[in-house]
């Protein structure tokens, strides 16, 4: 399996999954760390990766979504962004709707 089927499968297969620089118990980035606070917060469920476990992961997940940073949020095998973008929809509310819209949260 090739690094862009990976993502993709775990993008498809994952309600929600944040591509982030550590884990979400122990971030190694202040962005990474504020979304998991905005999707802590919110109650979401989310599957985690961890892009310093992997070169060809760090590399490969830049490509896949043509964004140069992490961390990257995917919701319903969307891309919704990095941690600017998700910190602007979570303060108008519209990060609430998209991930609540179909109960993503637990």
């Amino acid at each position: 399996m090739s690094i862009a089927e990976f993502i993709r499968s775990e993008v498809g297969t994952n309600e929600v999954v944040l591509f982030m620089k550590g884990s979400p118990r122990s971030p190694a980035c202040g962005f990474s760390a504020q979304v998991v606070r905005i999707l802590d917060h919110l109650g979401v469920t989310f599957k985690s990766h961890d892009i310093y476990q992997s070169e060809e992961l760090r590399r490969g997940i830049k490509e896949y979504s043509d964004w140069p940073t992490i961390p990257q949020l995917y919701v319903r095998g969307e891309f919704v962004g990095g941690c600017d973008i998700v910190a602007e929809m979570f303060q108008s509310g519209e990060l609430q709707q998209l991930l609540l819209a179909e109960q993503v949260s637990h």
